[in-house]
């Protein structure tokens, strides 16, 4: 099986160590352990719980504890609907497997993480890329997604809140998208991994796997709870839908690690506080980045409503890649560029952790757009 190359990880396997100001980073200033135990409370009794744990292999589809904690995140899920998986990357890549066969007509919203598309495209799927754009604040235009969805149409790939614009769906939207997937009886697939991260309001949107019966939601601990250190993440989907992909499932995980579930259930046991702390944080970081870009006329951001992300667009005459490269080279700032995404002229920025810096590398960077 032939597959492309991974831009975005590509990039940040090459550059991520050369830098100084890491604004290509994408979640919130990390939690340690510690820092989990105290906000979960009963610390002592948490300490003698994992010093005394046996290393062996953990409940297989994830424990029942993390199951009814995953499910709580839902309104109509139950631990049945869910299983557990390495990070959000294995649970997409476990429902492509096991949905996906050569021919199956996939529509992609994009920009959006590549494994949406080119996992698809490496099964022979015929692979239908639906982009979306800046003069639409970055949200699916529905009277154009539904022409690109067809009677054929297996499965529609999107996420919520969006990697990288960091536009959040309206529920109403949600809702729409649905009734289109429905009309040619296709799975949607969303990877809600910033699901948790509005802005505003409730700080989790609508999920599809609650409002749509052929709706899979895949979640994780690395972006709402700053957790990403534990590589562990989820599905939620119908029973039916679950036992297809543990099937599957059975060939590549057999279990996650005993203490990154046993983690993973304390922190989303305690979610309010853990959203309320990234919250807070990313309102600070989603200041500096926009009043930075209203004194700074070679950018312009549509505002993000939820995640950690901004999808800046540039006025210089260079390629994304080689803007960043040349920023990197001469100043060690490290920006993601749109081309890993599939759209040049643009820039992934991460806001969420190092305000100092950010605001440094902010600085040195509309010093480096006034000589380029």
């Amino acid at each position: 099986m032939k597959i492309d190359t991974f831009k975005v990880e590509e990039w940040f396997n090459k550059y991520e160590k050369n830098s100084v100001y890491d604004l290509a980073d994408t979640c919130v200033d990390p939690l340690t352990i510690d820092e989990l135990l105290i906000i979960a409370g009963n610390k002592q009794k948490a300490l003698e719980e994992i010093f005394s744990q046996k290393l062996n292999y953990g409940a297989i589809h994830g424990s029942q504890r993390l199951k009814r904690a995953i499910a709580g995140l839902y309104e109509n899920q139950k631990p049945e609907n869910i299983t557990v998986t390495h990070g959000a990357i294995g649970a997409n890549q476990l429902v492509m497997l096991s949905l996906i066969e050569p021919g199956d007509k996939v529509v992609s919203v994009v920009p959006t993480y590549q494994q949406h598309y080119s996992i698809p495209k490496s099964f022979e799927a015929d692979v239908k890329m639906f982009f979306l754009s800046e003069e639409n604040n970055w949200l699916p235009d529905l009277e154009q997604l539904e022409k690109n969805v067809g009677k054929d149409t297996k499965i529609i790939c999107i996420n919520n809140p969006n990697n990288p614009t960091g536009a959040v769906i309206p529920d109403e939207m949600i809702l729409q998208i649905a009734h289109i997937a429905k009309q040619s009886d296709a799975y949607i697939l969303c990877d809600e991994v910033y699901r948790g991260l509005n802005h505003d309001g409730n700080p989790f949107s609508a999920s599809f796997a609650d409002i749509y019966d052929k709706g899979i939601s895949t979640g994780s601990m690395s972006k709402v709870f700053s957790l990403a250190g534990l590589r562990l993440g989820w599905i939620a989907a119908n029973e039916k839908v679950i036992e297809e992909i543990n099937r599957q499932r059975e060939y590549n995980t057999i279990s996650v690690g005993i203490l990154d579930d046993y983690f993973a259930a304390i922190a989303i046991e305690n979610k309010e506080k853990i959203i309320k702390r990234n919250l807070e944080k990313i309102k600070i970081g989603k200041e500096i980045l926009l009043t930075w870009s209203k004194s700074e006329p070679q950018v312009k951001v549509i505002t993000p409503n939820g995640g950690t992300t901004a999808f800046i667009r540039y006025n210089a005459p260079l390629s994304s890649t080689e803007l960043c490269k040349k920023l990197l080279h001469e100043t060690g700032v490290l920006l993601l560029p749109g081309e890993t995404m599939e759209l040049d002229k643009y820039l992934r920025i991460g806001y969420g952790n190092n305000f100092e810096q950010l605001k440094k590398a902010l600085e040195i960077f509309s010093g480096f757009l006034k000589h380029i």
